[in-house]
């Protein structure tokens, strides 16, 4: 391409000559003409690398059934990649024309190299979102994210760039200038301290386990509670169930408190914690009346016999005199009521039986005796969770009555406007 041009250029001059021109003027067209046609040799042979040999790339990476490929081609890597044919072969070609114009030469050089310098970059970092694509196919990145870390590595390409570009424009060597950095340590560390602590917690974390994308997690203080979806150097991106985007600082999960839901999703149970408040003004001793009643509910039978017996067996052996129905041991419609959940829970095929299961009373309060509910459920998605959820509390609810006990609740307006017609149709 070189003989090419000079040949061109010694014919322009020579036909220039015949034609009596001067042998200065000849020199400075004939350079002239091989920068004209070095333009177009170059244009040329991008336009040729662009519209066939990306065209031919595109057909390739589609018919293989790997996918890294696709995602070089995807992020635009190859094409970012032809862009660096035009300064190369600009640097190669231009310091055989324009030798008659020195001074035009030197800054047409000037600007083609640090334009080299930013494609190059370019190409870099597109060739690193490529990568990050390809990684993202795999199940570790879920465990060990890596954005955080391609940030990095893009900040120092960066830096180096410009260092490259500044040591280019004032002439000078690239490792004097990065020999002048130590005095500015301190303004660099001012102004890369969330990369610095960003990076320093994604290590943390990723050594840790601590959070990865795809996790459920609750940070009060930044109002999060949703999926992490991106972990990346300085922000950690969580979608909330409303579907809204809160940016929590990588860094705050290593200094502030948060809870990650992960272990739930792993333990194969959801925790169903709820009570109902019982009336205590409802709970009493249970009848002969009440126990035949019971007995009757498929899920009490075998528990009302065998409690019977036992209670049964204790008054007996220590002569209790069971006229007065403090003395010895009785049951209750409360106790019984729990007995009954206990049993329902076990049969309920939503509850993982394989987990804690308790069926307790709390501490009672100006609002009843607490009964609560302390299982887990098998399904860990939230609608059926929820939905689960709210089938055994309504037949709990609806089953209270049953054991001649009340859910307590505090009066209504409607409660006070019946008592009052009541007073009054007694009068």
């Amino acid at each position: 391409m070189t003989l090419l041009m000079i040949s061109f250029g010694e014919r322009v001059k020579q036909w220039l000559m015949d034609m009596g021109f001067s042998n200065d003027i000849t020199s400075l067209m004939r350079d002239v003409t091989d920068f004209i046609l070095m333009l177009i040799i170059i244009t040329a042979i991008y336009y040729v690398i662009k519209l066939i040999g990306l065209k031919i790339l595109r057909k390739i990476t589609y018919r293989t059934s790997s996918t890294w490929d696709d995602a070089l081609y995807n992020n635009r890597v190859f094409h970012k990649a032809a862009l660096l044919v035009a300064p190369l072969l600009f640097n190669v070609l231009a310091p055989y024309t324009l030798t008659e114009f020195p001074t035009f030469l030197y800054w047409a050089l000037l600007i083609n190299r640090i334009l080299l310098v930013f494609i190059a970059i370019s190409t870099i970092n597109k060739f690193l979102n490529a990568l990050y694509d390809i990684y993202q196919g795999f199940e570790i990145s879920k465990s060990k994210p890596v954005k955080g870390y391609i940030q990095v590595l893009k900040i120092f390409l960066y830096i180096i760039a410009g260092i490259i570009v500044i040591s280019l424009l004032f002439d000078k060597s690239p490792i004097y200038l990065l020999g002048g950095l130590g005095a500015f340590s301190a303004v660099l560390l001012l102004i890369f301290k969330d990369p610095i602590l960003g990076l320093v917690a994604g290590i943390q974390i990723s050594a840790n386990d601590m959070v990865r994308q795809g996790d459920w997690i609750v940070m009060q203080k930044s109002g999060a509670d949703g999926d992490v979806i991106e972990i990346s150097l300085t922000t950690v991106k969580v979608q909330n169930w409303d579907k809204s985007i809160t940016m929590v600082p990588t860094y705050s999960l290593v200094s502030d408190s948060f809870v990650n839901w992960r272990g739930m999703e792993e333990s194969g149970g959801r925790r169903i914690k709820r009570s109902l408040n019982i009336d205590m003004n409802s709970v009493k001793f249970c009848t002969p009346e009440m126990l035949g009643k019971y007995s009757k509910i498929r899920l009490l039978q075998n528990y009302i016999s065998s409690k019977q017996q036992e209670l049964t067996q204790f008054n007996t052996e220590n002569d209790i005199d069971e006229s007065i129905m403090v003395n010895g041991r009785r049951q209750t419609n409360i106790g019984v009521f729990r007995a009954y959940l206990v049993e329902y829970l076990k049969q309920n095929p939503f509850v993982n039986q394989e987990m804690t299961m308790l069926v307790r009373q709390l501490q009672p309060g100006e609002s009843g005796i607490p009964i609560e509910i302390y299982v887990f459920s098998r399904i860990l998605d939230w609608k059926p969770y929820e939905d689960i959820q709210s089938d055994i509390f309504d037949h709990i609810l609806a089953a209270v009555p049953e054991f001649e006990l009340r859910v307590f609740q505090n009066p209504t307006g409607g409660d006070f406007a019946a008592r009052f017609s009541a007073a009054q149709a007694q009068l």
